[in-house]
């Protein structure tokens, strides 16, 4: 099974360049869009080409902001939006889809800002999803794919002394909410696979920040402990463009 997750930053724009020629050549099992910028009824015309999948959507209450989809080839047993915590669920951010053995969350994490005016927001939701993906963990393992909006450790972003505390992405309260998950018993996939490899998934448009390779890694596949085994590669696809993330990818023997 292949599993990818892309955070496009703006659906209706990245089809427009070469998005479909991309996945015709992953060619992946399920697909995970973050940030899709777009109502249900956008996304389900932006997508119409990729009918061989099933489409699943959640959409922010507000036009034009966040929202996540899951296109998978195999229909899930069910499909649940949010965390089921109402002051969350607004925003598009989380789908999960149940399939026999495990449970795939896909998720957006929010940004804490650029005056960091989220930090609190952040702080509160990274405890709300820790409680949500462990209680979907009793009933069977998780896989977590998504923009986590944070750079775990030093090597996952390109300056880390000049945006430590800083800058949105790389504070204290941010790098805890992914350690806590962690400790939890869910394995960073990329990172376990590939403990000392430079890469990353986020370039800013500014600064030539991609050309000049001035990037983050933020988006992630966390997965059970249990599950790690099942694991034939985790990688990252920055020879693809249309956003300002590129693809992560996820290789099971499921």
């Amino acid at each position: 099974m292949t599993i990818i997750s892309w955070n496009v930053n703006g659906l209706r724009a990245i089809v427009k360049k070469d998005f479909f020629s991309n996945i015709n050549t992953i060619k992946p099992d399920i697909l995970c869009l973050q940030e899709t910028k777009a109502q249900v009824n956008d996304v389900l015309k932006a997508l119409s080409p990729l009918s061989n999948y099933k489409l699943y959507i959640n959409s922010a209450t507000k036009k034009g902001y966040s929202g996540t989809a899951i296109l998978s080839k195999t229909k899930p047993i069910t499909i649940t939006n949010g965390m089921g915590v109402k002051k969350h669920n607004n925003e598009g951010r989380i789908i999960c889809a149940e399939y026999l053995n495990f449970y795939l969350v896909n998720v957006y994490v929010p940004n804490s800002g650029q005056q960091l005016e989220r930090l609190n927001y952040r702080e509160n939701w990274d405890t709300d999803f820790l409680n949500y993906i462990k209680t979907l963990e009793k009933v069977k393992p998780v896989i977590i794919a998504g923009d986590f909006n944070v750079a775990h450790q030093s090597i996952d972003l390109k300056n880390n002394k000049a945006n430590y505390n800083k800058t949105a992405g790389y504070t204290q309260v941010e790098i805890n909410g992914m350690t806590n998950i962690i400790n939890e018993g869910f394995v960073d996939s990329f990172r376990h696979l590939n403990p000392k490899k430079v890469a990353y998934t986020y370039w800013s448009y500014r600064f030539k920040a991609r050309e000049r390779n001035t990037g983050w890694r933020i988006d992630y596949f966390l997965i059970s402990k249990s599950m790690f085994k099942t694991i034939q590669s985790a990688d990252i696809l920055s020879q693809y463009y249309g956003s300002d993330h590129c693809p992560i990818i996820l290789k099971l023997a499921i």
